[in-house]
Parts: C-alpha cells; sequence; structure tokens
C-alpha cells in the first residue's frame, strides 16, 4: 500500500477508470493542462490525451449538458463543477435532466454521469467556494450524493460512482484534500455505495457525521473517552440514499445519538436522520436527538469563517448535555 492524500487517492481513482473503460471521460473548468484548481486530474490528460480528458468553457449549463448528451452515446462522463456554489448555474441539468433520466425512460435508459466538485469550509475561500449544497442536492429524487471523509474511501467510493449506472454526486471537501495521509491500496477496489461506516465501536452514545466533520467527531470522541464515556462514531458516507438501517441498530445499542453537519441546520441532512431515528427507534431513545450545525445565515466571509463552523468543542459540549439528559 501506499501513503496518499485525499487528492492523490482521487486522482489514482480517475486513473484507474480511464485505464478500465475507454468510455469514461473527464471534463471540467481547467481540468486538463493545469490538473484543475486543486491538481487532482493533474497528469492525466498527458497520460490519457485531450480527447478524453479536456478543458470546457466556463460554463457550468454547458458542461452540464454535455454530459447527458455523452451519457446517452454509451460514455461514462465524470464532469467537474470547479466548486460546488456553482452548481446553481448547473442545477437545471444536474436535478431537472440527470437525475430524472431513469424516470422519464421508464427504466430503459440510464445516465451514468459522476459530478465531482469540492465544497467545504476551514480554508478561507471567497464567496460561493465553500457553500454546504448537499442538502438541496440530497432532495433531488434520482441523484445519489456521496461524500468521503478520507482518503481510502475516498478512492474506493469513486470508482463505485463511476461503474454506478445511476448519476452520482461527488462532493470532496477541501480541507481533507492534503489535511492527512493513510494507506491506499494502489490496485482498484470499490468501497459500497449507500453504506455507512462504523469508524468506532462504543456503547453509551453515537456520533454521526458526514465529510470533514467526521474529522471532528473523532477528536470529540477522544476527549469523551478521557470522562469515561464509551463512543460510537458513525460516517454516513452518502447522504443520499442515507444508510438508516446501520444508524437505527446503534441508537438501539447506545440509546442517545448526535448529528453534525457543516452545513446550516435548517432543512440539512441532520434534520433528516434525527427525523428517521426517531421515527424507528424511539423506544431505545433515552435522550432526545442532538443536533451540532451551523448557523442558519449566508455562509460569512473568511474572518468570521472558524466562529461560524461546528468544531471538536461543540460536538463534546452537546455529547455530554446529551449523555446527562
Amino acid at each position: 500500500m501506499a501513503q496518499m492524500t485525499m487528492v492523490q487517492a482521487i486522482n489514482n481513482a480517475l486513473k484507474t477508470e480511464l485505464q478500465n473503460d475507454e468510455d469514461v471521460l473527464i471534463f471540467g473548468e481547467d481540468v486538463g493542462v493545469n490538473g484543475g484548481v486543486f491538481r487532482v486530474t493533474e497528469g492525466l490528460q498527458k497520460e490519457f490525451g485531450e480527447d478524453r480528458v479536456f478543458d470546457t468553457p466556463l460554463a457550468e449549463s454547458g458542461i452540464g449538458g454535455l454530459a447527458l448528451g455523452l451519457s446517452t452515446q454509451g460514455f461514462r462522463p465524470v464532469m467537474e463543477i470547479q466548486f460546488l456554489g456553482f452548481v446553481f448555474e448547473v442545477f437545471d441539468e444536474v436535478a431537472g435532466q440527470i437525475a430524472r433520466t431513469r424516470f422519464r425512460a421508464g427504466g430503459s435508459k440510464a445516465a451514468p454521469i459522476t459530478i465531482r466538485t469540492p465544497f467545504g469550509g476551514g480554508v478561507h475561500t471567497p464567496e460561493l467556494h465553500a457553500d454546504n449544497l448537499e442538502g438541496i442536492l440530497a432532495q433531488s429524487p434520482g441523484l445519489r450524493v456521496v461524500i468521503p471523509s478520507n482518503p481510502y474511501d475516498a478512492k474506493g467510493l469513486l470508482i463505485s460512482a463511476i461503474r454506478s449506472n445511476d448519476p452520482v454526486v461527488y462532493l470532496e471537501h477541501m480541507k481533507l484534500y492534503r489535511s492527512f495521509r493513510e494507506e491506499v491500496p494502489e490496485e482498484e477496489y470499490t468501497v459500497e455505495l449507500d453504506k455507512a461506516s462504523v469508524k468506532q465501536e462504543g456503547n453509551d452514545i453515537t456520533l454521526i457525521a458526514y465529510g470533514a466533520m467526521v474529522q471532528e467527531f473523532l477528536k470529540a470522541a477522544e476527549e469523551l473517552e478521557k470522562d469515561g464515556y464509551s463512543v460510537e462514531v458513525i460516517d454516513l458516507r452518502s447522504v443520499q440514499p442515507i444508510d438508516i438501517d446501520t444508524l437505527v441498530a446503534s441508537v438501539e445499542k447506545t440509546g442517545r445519538a448526535v448529528v453534525v453537519q457543516e452545513a446550516q441546520r435548517q432543512a440539512g441532512v441532520g434534520a433528516t436522520v434525527a427525523a428517521e431515528l426517531s421515527e424507528r427507534a424511539i423506544l431505545s431513545l433515552e435522550a432526545p436527538i442532538a443536533r451540532v450545525a451551523a448557523a442558519d445565515t449566508v455562509y460569512p466571509f473568511t474572518q468570521a469563517e472558524n466562529v461560524w463552523l461546528p468544531n471538536k468543542n461543540d460536538i463534546v459540549e452537546q455529547a455530554k448535555a446529551t449523555l446527562e439528559f
């Protein structure tokens, strides 16, 4: 195995699928010669040529339309939206067209499209670059929405996404791109879509998160364990669909749950998780399901970003309140 950052793991996954399937195409703004803003696609155009890895005009709606058209001709497009905040410019193609292809065709046609896009706070980007819009995408029927929290999952989930016959929105948290390394197999492998991961087993409380908040959760779990608590940590990995069965099984064991999301509290993934657990595991709960989330405001400018984002201390405080309820 090799020690890889998330950027390297994603690049490796893309290279693997370009090698395995000549119908895989990668395109977006600056993904070719420059290798993308974060160099995620670095070296791929040089190795596989301009016909398979290529730049597009600065027009997100055109990128989405091209992906949909190519998918009808037997290709497996991997389109990049340079930042998730720019998805508004291509939302008709993503939610109004790509997501509905299988439904409109009565199952006779598919849209095997992977939509890659970076997002997330903690790196002081300009406006519309860090916004957490996964809740909007998760509410669009027909889309899978996947968010890896570590390099190993990043590679396996991306390979699974590209091979899926359904459209997959693959969200890459910018703070995780180069924040740590871990062992990642250099050979191909897949991580199952739609399946949560139990990162750490425990008996007293279940912590549920996704993306960069998983790393905050693991730090919070260490603090709670110093006080004698046994903490179970679950990484959703997929926010549409959500692996409710794994969450219910955990809450039935621990009796308590805290759900964390980086996005604003209103209408978020955490609200869906809390509602599902309330409906399915109410008799197992010993305390109300708690949520930790950002404030219901527009994403702040960089000067206030660190105050606005949820962090380890917020999680520890809420977890202790839930444990002591």
